[in-house]
């Protein structure tokens, strides 16, 4: 894997909505560790820890911060024509499913009318911006069946986040139609495309209702965790592996190629689709855990087969993920045994930066 163009980074403005996330973190620290000058967009952090605070990437990095709700327009608007970032990496969401089906309306709003508020905030300027919208590997008409899912399938949904970033997909799909171009209602400065990618995990998730924060709270406590939908299969991939896809799309996109502003998924290879007991097994040899299988009836929605097929992002972007299954799961579990230990975020993150970049 090509190493990240410092040069192309270097005293870039980025624009990073959801930097107080568990990918926006990731994202932050290692844009900023290339020279990347970073504002930053977001709500405070959901969860105590959380890896933005641990990182202290305020202080540490000297980005940015601003928080607010990417539904206000106004003032997300005042941002942008402040800041004039010549690459936004949009992460900002309602992310969970389960809370999804508890909070419709605040999914569908932040997820669809939130993307769409960033993309009038653009419409405006006067300079180039390559903007990278983050979706996810569920805006996909959900067959259940163990084949991978191509750019060019049916999107769907069967719950609210689902539904709502495949809503996302097309608003964004129209919107760059409709608003990008040379006619003269149209902007020729703003080039967009949007990343599907799968199940991440990696070190400083601590996030409810996800199975390796899960597992590490009862591994550290010495609790038996709860799992559900043991049999599920996903694309587990570590996180530094689609942010190196969003991050080598933006490099590609500036070659002011028209082509490249579409769709891509960023998943693993097939090998790394795996049941969610399977992700336990291998995580328990690594860092013992105990638990208990509760597969409740008439629970929420959730999709029991998903994977991506990835040969547009590696035959247009040269792009393909690194790290396999079994040194996905060692890197994240090493993570926080590790930073259990004593060892900081800061350090923890940058070993596998290091490892995954070799910076």
């Amino acid at each position: 894997m090509e190493m990240i163009n410092r040069n192309f980074w270097k005293s870039k403005k980025v624009l990073i909505t959801g930097h107080t996330g568990f990918k926006g973190s990731w994202l932050t620290l290692i844009l900023t560790e290339v020279g990347a000058q970073i504002t930053g967009i977001s709500l405070e952090p959901v969860n105590s820890p959380n890896l933005f605070d641990k990182l202290n990437l305020i202080e540490n990095s000297n980005i940015q911060h601003n928080i607010l709700n990417i539904q206000n327009e106004k003032n997300l608007r005042e941002i942008f024509n402040r800041e004039k970032p010549d690459i936004v990496f949009h992460l900002a969401a309602q992310p969970l499913v389960r809370e999804s089906y508890e909070k419709p309306l605040e999914t569908w709003n932040t997820n669809v009318i939130g993307t769409l508020n960033l993309l009038e905030a653009t419409k405006s300027f006067e300079h180039k911006c390559l903007v990278v919208i983050v979706t996810t590997d569920k805006v996909y008409k959900n067959r259940e069946w163990g084949f991978g899912y191509r750019e060019n399938d049916p999107l769907g949904g069967h719950d609210p986040y689902s539904s709502s970033k495949a809503a996302a997909e097309l608003a964004v799909s129209s919107w760059r139609s409709s608003f990008c171009g040379e006619l003269e209602y149209q902007n020729p400065n703003i080039y967009i495309s949007t990343a599907r990618s799968g199940n991440v995990i990696g070190g400083g998730d601590w996030s409810k209702d996800r199975i390796v924060p899960d597992f590490i709270r009862g591994a550290a406590k010495k609790e038996k965790i709860v799992v559900r939908n043991p049999n599920s299969t996903r694309p587990w991939q570590h996180v530094l592996e689609p942010l190196s896809g969003y991050i080598k799309l933006a490099e590609i996109m500036d070659s002011e190629n028209k082509e490249f502003c579409t769709e891509f998924n960023f998943g693993p290879n097939l090998s790394s689709n795996r049941s969610v007991i399977a992700l336990l097994d291998k995580m328990n040899n690594c860092w013992p855990a105990k638990w208990k299988i509760e597969e409740k009836k008439n629970s929420f929605h959730e999709a029991n087969f998903l994977n991506l097929r990835i040969e547009k992002a590696f035959n247009c972007l040269d792009w393909s993920p690194k790290w396999d299954f079994d040194e996905t799961v060692f890197k994240t579990i090493n993570w926080y045994k590790l930073h259990y230990e004593g060892k900081s975020a800061f350090e923890c993150c940058l070993d596998d930066m290091n490892s995954f970049y070799k910076f």
